[in-house]
């Protein structure tokens, strides 16, 4: 009997575009001899839609004209079963599923607000809980739990929107202190969405204005200049974690930008699903050239990250190494990044179906262990309460 995946992507986010990507190459992969594929496509409105068209790509460069044929649903819990529902006066159950396989990037969405949900509705999911997802979201929070575990930052500072409009010239001084250039960014973004690099004190203004327009915290870290930039996938949970291959990033600019990530390179081949598109278009070079005793610390780092932050399932960690100094800095984590990074595993042996095929393993062991854990008591504290006689802090409440 085949497991009933519900491969979730889309959002209200800036990356809503590369989700698609994502997730219709992984339901490309997916072994459909051991699953049985429902795709649910979250609009910009945050509508959900199910049915097999979604699986195509072609269908996304006109949507609009296209969601007669897919179904509005709703994901609810009865009788212990999951379903997709429809909408309406006439509510009807589409699809029964067994569990949830989250596709999606940036705020809004991977930033723990769909695993928030996922935990409340009660279904299996894979890949991290709220907390991780969260963290792994907010580069703020990030870089103060890293700092916290001794992991290896670059210098930063950070703020709010409103606080750079009332203290403009404090920020400035500060970031002086960490020493141009510099790099702003976004504190809840990805995909290098709204990141500048800064090179003078006379640009930093500007480049603050546009971290603003997509986010109310901004983070301004010290720019690395002898930089290069390595990712490490790491695939399990707090038990134990597996690592892929080491890339090296190949960048046409200061850092890894969009246009990097996603819209260079010709055509890939081999790509099923969303062709060339995603992460996997990017220039790298695997395994990344660096050193022995390098490659030795992003691994052992890439693990360290991983359990410092709560994470759960496959994730990214993307590092800066400045080979001058011989130094490792931890970037980043994505904790669902860009086509699943299976093109970090497929060096080492293991195909993108069998990646999948972890990933779900993954999720159903850790949802099972949760589920032995202690959620709730049998007892009802409330079934002998009296009213309000005797509950300390009720005193003198009728004035309220």
């Amino acid at each position: 009997m085949k497991i009933k995946v519900g491969v979730i992507f889309g959002g209200s986010t800036v990356e809503h575009e590369i989700s698609i990507i994502s997730a219709v190459q992984a339901m490309g992969y997916m072994d459909q001899d051991k699953y049985e594929i429902v795709p649910i496509y979250i609009d910009k409105n945050k509508d959900w839609y199910t049915g097999k068209m979604l699986m195509d790509i072609e269908i996304y460069k006109d949507f609009n004209n296209l969601k007669r044929y897919a179904k509005r649903v709703v994901l609810v819990k009865k009788n212990g079963q999951f379903y997709l529902q429809t909408l309406g006066l006439w509510k009807r159950n589409i699809v029964e599923l067994d569990i949830a396989f989250p596709i999606v990037h940036g705020n809004n969405a991977e930033d723990g607000t769909l695993a928030g949900y996922l935990d409340t509705v009660g279904i299996p999911y894979v890949g991290s809980h709220v907390l991780g997802a969260a963290m792994g979201q907010d580069k703020v929070v990030m870089k103060q739990v890293m700092k916290a575990c001794n992991l290896p930052i670059v210098d930063y500072t950070w703020f709010y929107d409103t606080e750079y409009t009332h203290f403009e010239t404090e920020i400035k001084k500060e970031i002086k202190k960490i020493g141009y250039p510099v790099i702003v960014k976004p504190a809840t973004l990805g995909s290098s969405v709204g990141i500048v690099f800064v090179k003078t004190e006379e640009e930093i203004d500007e480049a603050i204005r546009e971290a603003i327009k997509y986010d109310n915290k901004v983070v301004v870290e010290k720019a690395i200049t002898n930089l290069t930039e390595v990712n490490c996938s790491v695939l399990g949970n707090y038990e134990y974690q597996e690592l892929s291959a080491i890339e090296e990033v190949m960048s046409t600019d200061e850092f890894l930008t969009y246009q990097d990530k996603y819209l260079g390179s010709g055509a890939k081949k081999g790509v099923k699903g969303a062709g060339a598109k995603g992460m996997v278009a990017t220039d790298r070079i695997i395994p990344a050239r660096i050193s022995e005793d390098l490659q030795k610390q992003v691994r052992e780092i890439s693990k360290e990250t991983f359990k410092a932050l709560n994470l759960s399932g496959l994730c990214r960690i993307d590092f800066l190494v400045d080979q001058k100094a011989n130094k490792v800095y931890v970037n980043e984590p994505n904790t669902i990044p860009g086509s699943l990074s299976f093109y970090l595993w497929e060096p080492i042996g293991k195909k993108y179906p069998t990646l999948l095929d972890d990933m779900i393993s993954i999720a159903i062991k850790d949802f099972k262990n949760r589920s032995k854990k202690v959620r709730s008591f049998d007892t009802n504290v409330l079934s002998n309460f009296g009213g309000t006689k005797g509950v300390k802090g009720l005193k003198g409440s009728k004035k309220f």
